[in-house]
């Protein structure tokens, strides 16, 4: 989700993309992701906190965690699945102690095919520790682990390269020996799984889908790939209302 820095381009984060399905004269995107976070360390290191003060009544707060809690090599911010599930919980109730709305977000799948071309989840027991969540506190549930999934399979194992981190050496000056990123998105990736998202909130009838841009004929791009092609997202006409999404 984070916005990524100047030397890490072309990498997005899907986050920054977000703002682009609204009208920014009537809802604003604040984005406090940042890269390499878990549950834990995002509450350890302040940066909840920081989150929670900016809380209005009334706002969203989009919440997506498990790539760096589920890493047990990166003890830095390994989180085992109990306290997963306890930051969760304390994440959704801090947010509705400001009287805002949390929405819960499973983890992105990674690009892993396997040599038959099946994708391969890394992510263990987490997408289903948020989903346990979200259905015993009631909260709205953004499906981003099988949206993904679904995503990937569609395109397969080499088209789906263009979603992701991957350059060539001498491509790009931030990385002149190239980069195999199956993690990280590329623009074109980060604007379809911002796609995904978009399509979680109108599917769940979330309040917020009101304050969504109208979509070209054919439905949302990220659900309609063409032929394997990276189709155009920014032709969206405007819808006007008034809210905050975090």
């Amino acid at each position: 989700m984070a916005e990524k820095l100047p030397e890490k381009r072309p990498e997005t984060g899907w986050g920054e993309c977000l703002q682009g399905f609204f009208d920014a004269r009537q809802v604003l995107v604040k984005n406090y992701a940042k890269n390499g976070r878990s549950t834990r360390t995002f509450i350890s290191e302040g940066l909840w906190a920081g989150l929670l003060e900016q809380v209005r009544a009334g706002d969203y707060v989009l919440i997506q965690f498990g790539h760096n809690d589920e890493s047990k090599e990166k003890v830095d911010r390994y989180t085992p699945p109990e306290d997963f599930r306890k930051n969760l919980i304390r994440l959704i109730e801090d947010v509705r102690a400001k009287k805002a709305f949390p929405i819960l977000l499973t983890p992105l799948m990674r690009r892993r095919f396997d040599a038959g071309g099946h994708l391969q989840d890394t992510h263990g027991e987490y997408p289903d520790i948020v989903r346990s969540v979200a259905a015993e506190y009631k909260t709205p549930l953004i499906d981003m682990h099988s949206k993904s999934q679904t995503l990937l399979e569609r395109y397969g194992a080499g088209p789906s390269r263009a979603l992701f981190l991957q350059l060539k050496a001498q491509e790009n000056p931030n990385y002149p020996n190239g980069i195999e990123d199956n993690t990280h998105f590329s623009p074109a990736g980060a604007q379809m799984m911002a796609g995904l998202a978009v399509d979680g909130i109108r599917e769940n009838r979330i309040p917020l889908a009101s304050f969504l841009k109208e979509l070209p004929p054919g439905g949302t791009p990220a659900a309609n790939p063409a032929r394997g092609a990276l189709p155009e997202f920014l032709n969206l006409s405007i819808q006007t209302r008034n809210q905050k999404a975090r």
